[in-house]
Protein backbone atom coordinates (compact mmCIF):
# COMPACT_ATOMS: atom_id res chain seq x y z
CA UNK A 1 0.00 0.00 0.00
CA UNK A 2 1.61 3.24 1.14
CA UNK A 3 1.20 6.77 -0.08
CA UNK A 4 1.14 6.99 -3.83
CA UNK A 5 0.62 9.98 -6.07
CA UNK A 6 -3.15 10.05 -5.47
CA UNK A 7 -5.84 12.59 -4.75
CA UNK A 8 -6.33 13.24 -1.04
CA UNK A 9 -9.94 12.37 -0.21
CA UNK A 10 -12.19 13.03 2.75
CA UNK A 11 -13.66 9.66 3.73
CA UNK A 12 -16.55 8.80 6.00
CA UNK A 13 -16.46 5.26 7.40
CA UNK A 14 -19.55 3.74 8.97
CA UNK A 15 -20.09 0.41 10.68
CA UNK A 16 -22.02 -0.73 13.73
CA UNK A 17 -18.86 -2.45 15.01
CA UNK A 18 -16.34 -0.07 16.53
CA UNK A 19 -13.59 -2.69 16.21
CA UNK A 20 -14.14 -2.75 12.43
CA UNK A 21 -13.99 1.06 12.30
CA UNK A 22 -10.69 0.88 14.15
CA UNK A 23 -9.31 -1.56 11.56
CA UNK A 24 -10.54 0.34 8.48
CA UNK A 25 -9.44 3.85 9.51
CA UNK A 26 -5.67 3.15 9.40
CA UNK A 27 -6.00 1.51 5.99
CA UNK A 28 -7.80 4.56 4.63
CA UNK A 29 -5.17 6.84 6.18
CA UNK A 30 -2.35 4.71 4.77
CA UNK A 31 -3.87 5.20 1.31
CA UNK A 32 -3.31 8.93 1.82
CA UNK A 33 -6.84 9.93 2.69
CA UNK A 34 -8.39 11.65 5.70
CA UNK A 35 -11.02 9.89 7.78
CA UNK A 36 -13.41 12.75 8.55
CA UNK A 37 -15.97 10.73 10.49
CA UNK A 38 -16.47 7.31 12.03
CA UNK A 39 -20.13 6.56 12.54
CA UNK A 40 -21.87 3.73 14.32
CA UNK A 41 -25.40 5.07 14.78
CA UNK A 42 -27.88 5.20 11.92
CA UNK A 43 -29.56 8.27 13.48
CA UNK A 44 -26.31 10.26 13.32
CA UNK A 45 -24.85 9.26 9.97
CA UNK A 46 -27.20 11.35 7.81
CA UNK A 47 -26.46 14.56 9.67
CA UNK A 48 -22.73 13.91 9.72
CA UNK A 49 -22.80 13.19 6.00
CA UNK A 50 -24.66 16.43 5.29
CA UNK A 51 -22.37 18.55 7.45
CA UNK A 52 -19.01 16.97 6.55
CA UNK A 53 -19.52 16.51 2.77
CA UNK A 54 -17.29 13.46 2.35
CA UNK A 55 -15.80 12.60 -1.03
CA UNK A 56 -16.60 8.93 -0.50
CA UNK A 57 -18.22 6.78 2.20
CA UNK A 58 -17.20 3.27 3.18
CA UNK A 59 -19.99 1.33 4.88
CA UNK A 60 -19.05 -1.91 6.56
CA UNK A 61 -21.26 -4.89 7.18
CA UNK A 62 -21.25 -5.46 10.93
CA UNK A 63 -23.39 -7.85 12.95
CA UNK A 64 -26.65 -6.75 11.33
CA UNK A 65 -27.27 -6.47 7.61
CA UNK A 66 -30.29 -4.27 8.39
CA UNK A 67 -28.05 -1.82 10.24
CA UNK A 68 -25.64 -1.63 7.29
CA UNK A 69 -28.50 -1.16 4.83
CA UNK A 70 -29.95 1.60 7.01
CA UNK A 71 -26.54 3.32 7.08
CA UNK A 72 -26.39 3.12 3.28
CA UNK A 73 -29.92 4.54 2.97
CA UNK A 74 -29.12 7.51 5.20
CA UNK A 75 -25.84 8.32 3.46
CA UNK A 76 -27.24 7.97 -0.06
CA UNK A 77 -30.25 10.09 0.88
CA UNK A 78 -28.13 12.87 2.40
CA UNK A 79 -24.90 12.74 0.47
CA UNK A 80 -23.48 13.90 -2.76
CA UNK A 81 -20.85 11.20 -2.57
CA UNK A 82 -20.61 7.59 -3.64
CA UNK A 83 -20.97 4.78 -1.11
CA UNK A 84 -18.72 1.74 -1.20
CA UNK A 85 -19.78 -1.37 0.68
CA UNK A 86 -17.03 -3.05 2.71
CA UNK A 87 -17.60 -6.71 3.59
CA UNK A 88 -15.45 -9.30 5.32
CA UNK A 89 -16.43 -12.23 3.09
CA UNK A 90 -18.41 -12.58 -0.15
CA UNK A 91 -22.17 -12.29 0.38
CA UNK A 92 -23.96 -12.01 -3.00
CA UNK A 93 -27.48 -11.66 -1.56
CA UNK A 94 -26.47 -8.82 0.75
CA UNK A 95 -24.49 -7.07 -2.00
CA UNK A 96 -27.53 -7.30 -4.28
CA UNK A 97 -29.72 -5.69 -1.61
CA UNK A 98 -27.10 -3.00 -0.94
CA UNK A 99 -26.91 -2.23 -4.65
CA UNK A 100 -30.64 -1.52 -4.63
CA UNK A 101 -29.96 1.03 -1.89
CA UNK A 102 -27.43 2.92 -4.00
CA UNK A 103 -23.90 1.61 -3.44
CA UNK A 104 -21.43 2.19 -6.25
CA UNK A 105 -19.07 -0.70 -5.45
CA UNK A 106 -18.26 -3.47 -3.03
CA UNK A 107 -14.81 -4.32 -1.68
CA UNK A 108 -13.63 -6.97 0.75
CA UNK A 109 -10.99 -7.09 3.45
CA UNK A 110 -9.05 -9.51 1.26
CA UNK A 111 -8.71 -6.84 -1.46
CA UNK A 112 -6.94 -4.14 0.61
CA UNK A 113 -4.35 -3.68 -2.14
CA UNK A 114 -7.19 -2.98 -4.57
CA UNK A 115 -9.07 -0.46 -2.40
CA UNK A 116 -7.51 2.57 -4.05
CA UNK A 117 -8.27 1.29 -7.54
CA UNK A 118 -11.87 0.64 -6.52
CA UNK A 119 -12.14 4.13 -5.02
CA UNK A 120 -10.72 5.69 -8.20
CA UNK A 121 -13.18 3.80 -10.40
CA UNK A 122 -16.12 4.65 -8.13
CA UNK A 123 -15.25 8.36 -8.16
CA UNK A 124 -15.06 8.38 -11.97
CA UNK A 125 -18.40 6.57 -12.29
CA UNK A 126 -19.99 8.87 -9.71
CA UNK A 127 -18.82 11.94 -11.64
CA UNK A 128 -20.26 10.47 -14.85
CA UNK A 129 -23.51 9.77 -13.02
CA UNK A 130 -23.71 13.36 -11.75
CA UNK A 131 -22.93 14.72 -15.22
CA UNK A 132 -25.65 12.56 -16.74
CA UNK A 133 -28.11 13.53 -14.01
CA UNK A 134 -27.28 17.20 -14.66
CA UNK A 135 -27.77 16.77 -18.40
CA UNK A 136 -31.19 15.18 -17.85
CA UNK A 137 -32.12 18.02 -15.52
CA UNK A 138 -31.01 20.68 -18.02
CA UNK A 139 -32.90 18.93 -20.79
CA UNK A 140 -36.08 18.77 -18.68
CA UNK A 141 -35.86 22.51 -17.90
CA UNK A 142 -35.25 23.29 -21.59
CA UNK A 143 -38.28 21.23 -22.57
CA UNK A 144 -40.43 23.05 -19.99
CA UNK A 145 -39.19 26.42 -21.24
CA UNK A 146 -39.99 25.44 -24.83
CA UNK A 147 -43.49 24.41 -23.72
CA UNK A 148 -44.03 27.76 -22.02
CA UNK A 149 -42.85 29.65 -25.11
CA UNK A 150 -44.97 27.48 -27.41
CA UNK A 151 -48.06 28.27 -25.33
CA UNK A 152 -47.36 31.99 -24.88
CA UNK A 153 -46.31 32.71 -28.46
CA UNK A 154 -48.31 30.08 -30.36
CA UNK A 155 -45.20 28.66 -31.99
CA UNK A 156 -44.02 25.12 -32.64
CA UNK A 157 -41.23 23.22 -30.89
CA UNK A 158 -38.51 24.28 -33.35
CA UNK A 159 -39.46 27.97 -33.14
CA UNK A 160 -39.54 27.85 -29.33
CA UNK A 161 -36.06 26.34 -29.29
CA UNK A 162 -34.87 28.99 -31.74
CA UNK A 163 -36.23 31.69 -29.41
CA UNK A 164 -34.21 30.23 -26.53
CA UNK A 165 -31.09 29.96 -28.66
CA UNK A 166 -31.44 33.52 -29.98
CA UNK A 167 -31.81 34.89 -26.46
CA UNK A 168 -28.79 32.86 -25.38
CA UNK A 169 -26.68 34.34 -28.17
CA UNK A 170 -27.95 37.90 -27.68
CA UNK A 171 -27.22 37.91 -23.97
CA UNK A 172 -24.12 35.70 -24.12
CA UNK A 173 -25.81 33.39 -21.60
CA UNK A 174 -25.88 29.60 -21.55
CA UNK A 175 -29.00 28.16 -23.14
CA UNK A 176 -29.74 26.20 -19.95
CA UNK A 177 -29.64 29.44 -17.94
CA UNK A 178 -32.04 31.13 -20.36
CA UNK A 179 -34.38 28.14 -20.01
CA UNK A 180 -34.24 28.39 -16.21
CA UNK A 181 -35.07 32.10 -16.42
CA UNK A 182 -38.11 31.37 -18.61
CA UNK A 183 -39.37 28.65 -16.25
CA UNK A 184 -38.72 30.76 -13.13
CA UNK A 185 -40.37 33.79 -14.75
CA UNK A 186 -43.37 31.67 -15.66
CA UNK A 187 -43.68 30.47 -12.06
CA UNK A 188 -43.52 34.05 -10.83
CA UNK A 189 -46.13 35.24 -13.33
CA UNK A 190 -48.37 32.24 -12.62
CA UNK A 191 -48.17 32.88 -8.86
CA UNK A 192 -49.05 36.54 -9.40
CA UNK A 193 -51.98 35.58 -11.66
CA UNK A 194 -53.32 33.20 -8.98
CA UNK A 195 -53.05 35.95 -6.36
CA UNK A 196 -55.13 38.39 -8.46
Amino acid sequence: MGNRDIEHLRVLIANERKDRLALVAPIVTDLGHEVIAREVDVQDVGGVTASEHPDVALVGLGRSSKHALDLIDKIVHRAACPVILLIHAPDPDFVKEASKRGIFACITDADVEDWQSAIDIVLRRFTEYQDLEGAFGRRAVTERAKGILMERHSVDDADAFEMLRDQSRRTNTKLADVAVAVVDGHRLLSARDRGS
